[in-house]
């Protein structure tokens, strides 16, 4: 499974060729590699929730692009298996969000993430954990 006919940075445009969601969300990769992502966004007055912090359904989409990309960076079409996230500070509207998704564990079938949200202070915004799938198949 580890043997794709493309780079990491080729999976990235596949994928973002059909991607609209990402792109509709207003997401900039910045780093791509083998088990890794960073992106980053600003957050906007569309974003927040009735309390003017950024809604916990951006944070997690957000996150959830950036362990797609980095889950996928091997070649081998690979989905979720199982997410969670935890918010640890409120992101307003105006701040520069950085996403950078980080491979723990690749084995052959299992895939396991570490995705962090931080502020433009550098501060812990949200921690979001991903266990994925491989499934064997080639992204093409």
């Amino acid at each position: 499974m580890g043997n794709s006919k493309h780079s990491p940075r080729e999976v990235l445009e596949i994928m973002l060729r059909r991607d609209r969601f990402t792109a509709w969300l207003g997401l900039i990769v910045d780093e791509i590699g083998s088990g890794y992502c960073k992106l980053h966004y600003r957050v906007t007055d569309d974003m927040l929730n009735g309390f003017d912090m950024v809604h916990g359904g951006v944070l997690f989409s957000a996150s959830d692009s950036a362990f797609a990309f980095a889950c996928n960076s091997h070649g081998t079409i690979t989905v979720a298996l199982d997410v969670s996230i935890s918010f640890t500070r409120p992101g307003m509207t105006g701040e520069l969000m950085t996403v950078e998704a980080q491979e723990a564990h690749l084995g052959n079938r299992i895939g396991i993430y570490d995705i962090r949200t931080t502020n433009e202070a550098g501060e812990l915004v949200a921690l979001f954990k991903g266990t994925a799938y491989r499934t064997g198949k080639p992204v093409e």
